[in-house]
């Protein structure tokens, strides 16, 4: 029997999971809860096989738990289930060596088949993820160009970016205009608003 804890901090999602899993003969949840706090817990004490986690909880998200369970619990397998076909979610699932990563719109069928390939010990990756990732915009902006954007983000002027920085005003302000030409904008609001919204910053 494959024993399996549910972290999903929908309780409708969470409790159809926990029914249609329940339903294969050769699961069994042993625990579930809307809390990444919780979670990491109840799997601590529980060890599951697999635990299925949502990436976004309160607590904890489910990177971090699958992150720590790496280092204390290495047997239980993680699978990440997400809303969020998001390039930065993507990278850090790949780095934190998850087991799966899957959109909630996946088929049920779907997430059965990849219970059953993680016992194996394959790492599946929802396709239509993968898709999005890489057509996905790559940063266009250097090491420097982003460090200074994120300072304007953070409403330090020219000035005191150049002090923070050692460099010149000239220098900066030849850095911000890179950085507008290279997202397209015309002021630095709309820079940072490009940059968030590719999640670069």
């Amino acid at each position: 029997m494959t024993t399996l804890y549910i972290a999903e901090d929908q309780e409708m999602l969470k409790t159809a999971l926990v029914t249609i899993l329940n339903l294969e003969n050769e699961f069994s949840v042993i625990g579930s809860s809307t809390d990444g706090l919780i979670s990491l817990a109840e799997i601590k004490q529980l060890k599951p096989d697999i635990a299925i986690l949502d990436i976004e909880m309160p607590g904890l998200t489910g990177l971090e738990i699958a992150a720590q369970l790496k280092k204390i619990i290495p047997t239980t397998k993680c699978i990440i289930l997400t809303t969020f076909a998001l390039e930065h979610y993507f990278q850090d699932a790949v780095a934190t060596e998850v087991s799966a990563y899957l959109l909630k719109d996946s088929p049920s069928d779907f997430l059965i088949q990849t219970i059953h390939s993680v016992l194996k010990g394959a790492t599946i990756y929802s396709p239509e993820l993968v898709k999005t990732v890489l057509r996905a915009e790559k940063n266009p902006l250097s090491h420097r160009e982003m460090e200074i954007l994120t300072l304007i983000q953070q409403g330090l002027s020219t000035q005191v970016i150049s002090k923070t920085l050692f460099l010149s005003e000239g220098t900066i302000r030849n850095y911000i205009s890179a950085i507008l030409s290279k997202t397209g904008s015309r002021s630095r609001i709309e820079a940072i608003n490009v940059a968030s919204q590719h999640h670069w910053i």
